[in-house]
């Protein structure tokens, strides 16, 4: 029987939404190893919304992250907040700025940011379950915020500013190399720097795939 696995995104575009290259190498991982992929999203506006040519701010214009985030997934998506926990095995969550812009706003607020509800409600209960979670790049910000309790053992690579916003949260930052894994095996959390640290998509792939892996097996 197959494992459920859900993969948490944030929209569609590195600048304002989920990273693409992470987001498609994790279902591309995922479906090599045989499991059934639940992707979910808050049903709520962006943050904002970036041109991507120009990397600056569109004005006047809203996207919603669920509806940008099923580009992805060829419209197989779910709201995160009517995710049912115990029908996963385990939960996924790659990065890009709309992991700290939509899914939380450490981007904007650092430590004193928010979760989104659902986003928040569906990590507490997989981690409560004693299910394995898997965070990309700059998505183990949203894993310390709600998960700041259990000090959690994270990685997003070498940057220091962003590791001492996760240790304020109450996360253990781990430095990691961008074909590295970080392996919390208390909370049962894998976490990877991908483009953190990543020149190249074959560089952010090489610690993704290994995270898919962990993150499955222990499914």
């Amino acid at each position: 029987m197959s494992k459920r696995i859900g993969v948490v995104l944030s929209g569609c575009g590195v600048y304002d939404g989920a990273e693409i290259h992470e987001a498609v190498i994790t279902l591309l991982a995922l479906d090599r190893l045989g499991a059934e992929v639940v992707a979910c999203a808050p049903d709520r506006p962006q943050m904002h919304v970036i041109d991507h040519v120009k990397g600056e701010p569109v004005e006047g214009e809203t996207r919603n992250v669920l509806v940008e985030a099923s580009r992805i997934v060829r419209g197989e998506i779910t709201d995160v907040a009517k995710v049912d926990a115990d029908s996963l095995d385990a939960v996924i969550l790659p990065g890009g700025f709309g992991a700290a812009k939509n899914l939380c706003d450490f981007a904007v607020k650092g430590p004193d940011c928010d979760v989104d509800a659902g986003v928040a409600k569906l990590i507490g209960a997989i981690h409560a379950a004693g299910k394995p979670i898997g965070a990309i790049c700059i998505a183990p910000a949203v894993i310390a915020k709600v998960l700041g309790d259990k000090a959690p053992t994270l990685t997003i690579g070498d940057d220091a500013d962003t590791a001492a916003g996760l240790e304020k949260l109450g996360a253990r930052h781990q430095e990691q190399k961008v074909d590295e894994i970080c392996f919390d095996e208390t909370n049962k959390i894998v976490s990877t720097p991908a483009y953190m640290c990543a020149k190249s998509i074959s560089e952010a792939a090489s610690g993704i795939e290994k995270l898919v892996f962990a993150v499955y097996e222990m499914a």
